[in-house]
């Protein structure tokens, strides 16, 4: 999937839907030639020519005729001041103080298989087969930083993942100061930027824009890959939908401060840039030490942004998400924290226990205030031990009661968290994330803890350790309910300071690695708030993650379309909970998109309602396989359409697909029909619920009258197709 031509200079990368051409250009500049749909020639070197801006795009020194200047050139890797006056990829502070980096081709090597980038998430593959791996070394000549670029691309999509290493191989030190993962140039701004923009209990809304001249972009500074801007980013062509035209995905595996930004220059191209935000940011290395940047995702598909989505999606579910509940069944669980908060004790929840194995559920998980003196937010985290006044006897009493009911149990932490009002506190004050000569700002009543220290990780990890290894716990919820601010370590000297972003983020995922090493039949769900930290390097360690605290199912709609740009329907944290804007038909069919579970009172519940919800574990188990397991066509966007929102999923083999239909409000006009996609034109397919058979050419290009079916506010349906042998 490799190849290079030694007389040409030129490296061709291609993957099942796409071709990424690299030239080696004069002078040892490497320059991209191509980025698109899958090409079977390399006759592209004049697409590296491009009108310098007179004099005031300098030339190589060695150019004696000024015929080519890097302001203009497209830049595999940009660099800071030495010539090219877009945003730069990289920028090293050397010993003199000057920021001019200057990199050059030395070298290559091309391989099957993918380097290890641990202790980083990343993608990995099944066996070497599946990828092939192109590693460019360059260097800067003045400072001695090496920088290898490193290239991956997987065979059977069109996803490509990019990451940068610098080492220092010169005699003095210097500073890393921007190191970003990927750099794109493409030539012409004539493309939408599509990102998820939100807030908390409103995650990853669709937000788009046109590309204009200057920059533009999404970051985030919190500490966290946020409720605000989620590390992805999509260019579509201005001709591009759902389902035709150019769509490139851009989307980080890292849960820190990040960076995708967008610059269209005077030529009219445009260059985008994705890796960890520089502002804050400074890394110091010493000779013979390198920094390793996060895996940047790429992916091209010329079927729209749900071609680019469903590419995303089967990358995911194959390459990043890990352990024994990649392909196990995940258990029905209902959840403590809505039915009751804090206000619980053994016998609250063993009731709720006995009611959900009456439903049907598999699962009840005690959320916060189990531990400490914790009846409210103002104390107890970071006290790991079972608060008996709540729980007499222990929390073996609990859940033993709960195992002899048919039920698991599962458990809320917060690990990264510290109450001021806290016995860890009282003892360790300098352990929480603080600088000097500073008072800390406080939310929720609780500060960070700087996990970027190995005794703090240390305690974290041993008080979680005396409880699940004491008990049978089988799911914990890790959650982190507020942002960084006023960052520093008490350890890091002021020389490393602008290190602590990423050294904390790297505590995270050594303290989630070790969870998961050492209790790997524990299913471990992420939580920030809801969706505030919903990313890929999250899922490396969390097969699912909880997509937001709003679980109105009206509002999870624009939710949960948003989140699947990027990110498949396994992956997605979704209950049925008691809110009160549309019955429980609807609000299980918007949870069914996504994990499934209840977070109410299930001894609330009327005799009908628990009748709908024993309905709903049936389809739970019924479409789990299609729903976590097929491909996703999302058929009318919220994003678009302010009365009717659909989605359907088809199974890989085409044999079967599941409909859902939601009226958000209902419409002036009386006529609905919703036409498929996916289905195979030549196959015949039943309706479960009619028996009525269609083709799938007719379903897709005729589509399904839904005129007079469940069309009120907050109504919706389920249709269910399966071939006709």
């Amino acid at each position: 999937m490799i190849t290079f031509n030694e007389e040409q200079k030129i490296f061709k990368l291609d993957t099942k839907t796409s071709s990424y051409v690299i030239e080696i250009f004069k002078e040892n500049y490497l320059v991209n030639l191509y980025y698109g749909k899958k090409i079977p020639d390399i006759n592209l070197k004049k697409l590296s020519e491009r009108y310098r801006s007179a004099s005031f795009s300098p030339c190589n020194p060695n150019d004696k005729n000024e015929e080519y200047s890097v302001d203009v050139l497209p830049m595999e890797y940009s660099c800071s001041g030495s010539g090219d006056f877009r945003i730069a990829a990289l920028s090293i502070k050397n010993a003199d103080g000057n920021t001019v980096t200057d990199i050059r081709y030395t070298g290559h090597r091309m391989y099957k298989g993918k380097p290890d980038i641990s202790p980083l998430p990343s993608l990995y593959l099944n066996n070497d087969n599946e990828a092939d791996t192109l590693e460019i070394y360059t260097i800067d000549r003045v400072t001695g930083a090496k920088a290898t670029l490193y290239y991956t691309v997987f065979n059977e999509t069109g996803a490509m993942a990019k990451s940068v290493r610098v080492e220092n191989t010169g005699n003095r030190a210097f500073e890393i100061e921007k190191i970003y993962s990927s750099c794109v140039d493409l030539p012409s701004m004539d493309y939408d930027l599509i990102t998820l923009y939100g807030r908390h209990v409103k995650e990853r809304c669709r937000e788009q824009r046109r590309l204009a001249h200057g920059i533009q972009g999404i970051q985030s500074l919190r500490g966290a890959s946020s409720h605000n801007q989620n590390p992805f980013a999509a260019l579509l062509s201005s001709d591009g939908n759902e389902d035709t035209g150019d769509a490139y995905g851009f989307n980080l595996i890292y849960s820190g401060n990040f960076e995708i930004s967008a610059e269209c220059d005077y030529q009219g191209s445009t260059r985008l840039i994705t890796g960890i935000n520089p502002a804050d940011f400074s890394w110091h290395l010493e000779p013979g030490e390198a920094f390793q940047s996060p895996e940047a995702v790429l992916v091209y598909s010329d079927k729209g942004l749900g071609g680019m989505s469903r590419i995303f999606h089967r990358l995911y579910l194959n390459n990043l998400i890990r352990g024994k509940y990649k392909t196990e069944k995940r258990p029905l669980l209902i959840n403590s924290w809505e039915a009751a908060y804090f206000d619980f004790d053994t016998e609250k929840l063993v009731s709720f226990a006995k009611e959900a194995k009456e439903l049907g559920f598999d699962m009840l998980v005690m959320d916060d205030g189990w531990f400490g003196v914790r009846n409210d937010d103002t104390n107890s985290l970071g006290d790991w031990y079972v608060n008996e006044k709540k729980l007499p006897g222990g929390l073996g009493v609990l859940i033993d009661r709960v195992n002899a009911l048919g039920l698991k149990f599962g458990i809320w932490y917060e690990p990264e968290m510290i109450s001021p009002d806290s016995d860890l506190f009282r003892a360790h004050p300098d352990w929480c994330v603080h600088v000097k000569n500073r008072e800390n700002s406080i939310a929720r009543h609780q500060y960070v803890l700087d996990v970027s220290r190995e005794d703090v990780r240390e305690n974290i990890f041993n008080q979680m350790y005396s409880v699940l290894s004491k008990y049978k716990i089988d799911y914990v919820k890790w959650d982190f309910n507020r942002n960084i601010s006023e960052a520093g370590s008490a350890l890091l000297p002021p020389e490393r300071q602008q290190e602590f972003f990423h050294r904390f983020i790297m505590g995270t995922y050594q303290l989630m690695d070790r969870l998961t090493k050492t209790f790997p039949d524990i299913l471990l769900e992420n939580c920030s708030g809801g969706g505030g930290r919903f990313d890929p390097g999250m899922l490396y360690y969390s097969p699912q993650i909880w997509t937001s605290d709003n679980t109105d199912p009206i509002e999870r709609l624009s939710i949960q379309f948003g989140t699947s740009l990027c990110y498949p329907a396994s992956t997605m944290g979704a209950h049925v909970s008691d809110s009160s804007r549309t019955g429980y038909e609807t609000k299980g069919n918007v949870a069914l998109w996504g994990t499934f579970g209840y977070e109410l009172d299930p001894n609330k519940l009327t005799d009908s309602e628990k009748d709908l919800v024993k309905q709903q574990v049936k389809e739970y188990h019924k479409y789990y396989e299609l729903i976590h397991c097929g491909d996703l066509y999302r058929l009318i966007d919220p994003y678009f359409d302010s009365y009717k929102c659909a989605w359907e999923f088809v199974s890989p083999d085409k044999s079967e697909c599941l409909v859902t239909s939601v009226t958000i409000r209902r419409s002036l006009y009386t006529l609905y029909i919703l036409k498929l996609k996916g289905l195979d034109h030549d196959k015949y397919y039943k309706n479960e619920a009619d028996g009525e058979i269609y083709s799938g050419a007719l379903l897709m290009s005729a589509g399904i009258n839904l005129s007079d079916v469940k069309n009120l506010d907050g109504e919706s349906v389920k249709i269910y197709f399966t071939e006709v042998k």
